[in-house]
């Protein structure tokens, strides 16, 4: 038989004529979700055509992805075959959607019923056509539905000839189509071939401001270790800047052997404390706390004070060993071994990490090693840390990240993963895409105008944001680069307002960001001076220098600014000076439209003419409106599209202005 004839051979009703394609969102072909936050919406588009000229029908289908019921949305169509529905996701976990298209017969035939009266023709049959439609949905309605579509039959066929008016009443109420769509025979229904998914996410993992910060340097002094009891007190001073997360560096023991000292010193003295990174001791290994720092009860008291702040506790996930670590003597088969017979260590030419032996994800017990290293994880979840910001995830395969972040996201959907991969672009996508919360960029490195415009475009293209939350830090315990290096005070107040209103979560390293740390080891190198990887620090966090204000107040600004909570809605607008940026940033709330203006030279009072795309803003291309800098409370009328702007960095490097229309 060949396929005519079996197309052929279909009843009318079963062949399907409808077409649904280019469905949007939709990531890879569907073969990774998107993500959304609770409440969050998700708008569907597609194009749904069929041949002929009828009328079409089309659902968005929508649920849980545990629950079995569908929930659904009428599509409507926009233009050129485009159609579009919304639908929000009210619980954490994955939900599913799809769509059905259809060919809507009633309406159609409904349409052509109130053409064909408009122009004076005789309508009695085409009635009777209608009725027919109507008596074959009763036979697939419910009773009460089935008993009103039947009446309604009825008072067609009564009409036809006796009552024209009657009966183009009764076609064209749109509850009887309603009806009579909703008991169509589905046999003749198109379904998109995919059922697509959406990780649903807390709050957090969409709009948060990140405060790292080394525990044993919570201390006034540096001979001794500080701990979580004094990171409790330090609390007041993290919240009262506004931070809501609050990430702890690897907080376990510590080897001995082969412990850098002071500046990455390869001959440490007997009281260097090592890197926090080179994990493992005799004390124990991933889950273990360094005695220093306390007990487990000291850890979820910190815990529990900081969600009395509205903070969450983040721990780093590095997923490596010092030479001390149990697992080195415990599962030996879990490393690469050299051909004398010592563990590889890790390298990074021509850096290298003698205190770190990373894991080897090629042998052959590596079944197990996925296992152990997921019960790392899952240990602190049951300890009520929900955060983890991981080291370096670019390193190790792509499959294991993929599995091991759906495991724990099945059982606890609350959990955030940040991505600290600085690594090429599609690697960091691709990690994004396997399930990581948020991901590190590449903004510590971009200072240009021309840079920063180039780079934020490219994450506001295609559907990279559906998968992709950028999470801005201007500097790490890693980065401090050249810029901040010599920029002074004035260039951390720039850096810091960029972060804060490019996307809607950033991350500090502090107290070394507020202070304005920026002595690095030596020219040409992005490692701090008498860095705190490897030693302990005071911190003088009452200095009158410090930055603590300006963050205070920045985070004030986003936490009643709709559109710097959300990553879309970003656009460059030109300026006439290179060394100036503008850029705004808008949302649903007509109210909240916020324009960004920032002198990029640390050195020197910039001025220039800004270019205001005044549509992106919802205004007229004459008309004047009201523009308030949320940063000093002045206000000022701008009109059209040509504005000036003058800004000192030594008082302060931006304007974050609210735009008001005054029409």
């Amino acid at each position: 038989m060949t396929v005519a004839t079996t197309v052929i051979g279909q009843s009318a009703r079963a062949l399907r004529r409808v077409v649904i394609e280019r469905v949007e969102p939709e990531v890879d072909g569907g073969r990774f979700a998107i993500k959304r936050t609770v409440g969050g919406e998700v708008r569907v588009r597609a194009d749904i055509y069929a041949d002929g000229h009828d009328l079409l029908g089309a659902v968005l289908l929508y649920r849980p992805a545990g629950e079995s019921v569908w929930a659904e949305v009428p599509m409507r169509a926009v233009n050129n075959d485009r159609w579009e529905a919304r639908f929000r996701v009210e619980k954490l976990g994955r939900y599913v959607y799809t769509i059905v298209a259809w060919v809507d017969a009633f309406r159609t035939w409904s349409a052509d019923l109130q053409k064909r009266a408009a122009a004076g023709q005789d309508i009695s049959v085409d009635v009777l056509i209608g009725a027919e439609m109507v008596t074959a949905a009763v036979g697939r309605a419910p009773g009460a539905v089935a008993r009103r579509l039947a009446e309604a039959a009825a008072k067609l066929k009564q009409s036809a000839k006796a009552n024209r008016e009657a009966a183009l009443g009764i076609a064209l109420d749109p509850e009887l189509a309603s009806l009579v769509n909703r008991n169509r025979d589905l046999a003749g229904d198109a379904r998109y071939e995919k059922e697509l998914a959406v990780v649903v996410d807390p709050e957090k993992a969409r709009f948060s401001a990140w405060y790292e910060m080394f525990p044993r340097s919570c201390t006034t002094d540096p001979k001794r270790h500080g701990t979580f009891l004094d990171c409790i007190d330090r609390l007041p001073y993290v919240a009262g800047m506004g931070f809501d997360i609050l990430y702890l560096p690897p907080i376990h023991p510590i080897g001995r052997s082969e412990r850098k000292g002071k500046n990455n010193s390869t001959t440490p003295t007997s009281e260097d404390t090592g890197s926090p990174w080179a994990i493992g001791a005799k004390e124990g290994g991933h889950k273990a706390i360094h005695p220093q720092l306390g007990s487990l009860e000291d850890l979820k008291a910190l815990v529990g004070k900081a969600g009395e702040f509205g903070i969450d506790v983040a721990l780093d996930i590095a997923f490596q060993v010092s030479p001390d670590h149990p697992y080195v003597k415990e599962h030996r088969e879990w490393f690469r071994e050299r051909p004398d017979g010592t563990v590889q260590y890790a390298e990074n030419p021509p850096k290298k990490y003698q205190d770190i032996y990373p894991f080897n994800f090629d042998t052959e017990r590596a079944p197990e090693l996925w296992e152990e290293l997921k019960s790392v994880v899952t240990s602190w979840i049951e300890q009520g840390i929900h955060v983890f910001r991981v080291d370096n995830p670019h390193t190790k395969p792509f499959a294991f990240w993929e599995w091991m972040i759906g495991e724990v996201k099945r059982e606890h959907p609350e959990v955030i993963f940040l991505s600290e991969a600085f690594t090429r672009p599609k690697v960091m996508y691709q990690l994004a895409k396997l399930g990581f919360t948020q991901s590190y960029t590449y903004f510590a490195w971009k200072n240009t105008s021309w840079e920063i415009t180039q780079y934020f475009t490219e994450l506001q293209e295609g559907d990279i944001l559906e998968y992709f939350r950028p999470n801005l830090w201007p500097n790490t315990p890693d980065i401090l680069n050249d810029y901040l290096q010599k920029s002074g005070r004035p260039g951390f107040m720039i850096r810091f307002i960029l972060a804060t209103t490019l996307a809607a979560s950033y991350g500090i390293y502090g107290p070394a960001f507020e202070l304005c740390e920026g002595r690095a080891v030596r020219e040409g190198s992005e490692e701090y001076l008498d860095s705190e990887k490897y030693q302990i620090r005071v911190w003088d966090i009452n200095n009158p220098n410090s930055l603590r204000d300006l963050i205070t107040h920045m985070n004030r600004i986003r936490h009643g600014s709709p559109a710097l909570q959300q990553n879309t809605g970003l656009k460059f607008h030109p300026v006439d000076n290179p060394q100036m940026i503008a850029y705004s940033k808008v949302c649903d709330d007509p109210a909240d439209m916020i324009f960004v203006v920032v002198n990029l030279d640390p050195h020197n009072r910039q001025a220039g003419w800004v270019n205001v795309d005044v549509a992106a803003l919802h205004l007229g291309s004459e008309e004047s409106y009201r523009v308030h800098d949320l940063l000093t409370d002045a206000r000022y009328v701008w009109h059209g599209s040509r504005n000036f702007v003058d800004l000192n960095p030594a008082l302060l490097p931006a304007h974050v202005f609210r735009v008001h229309s005054i029409g």
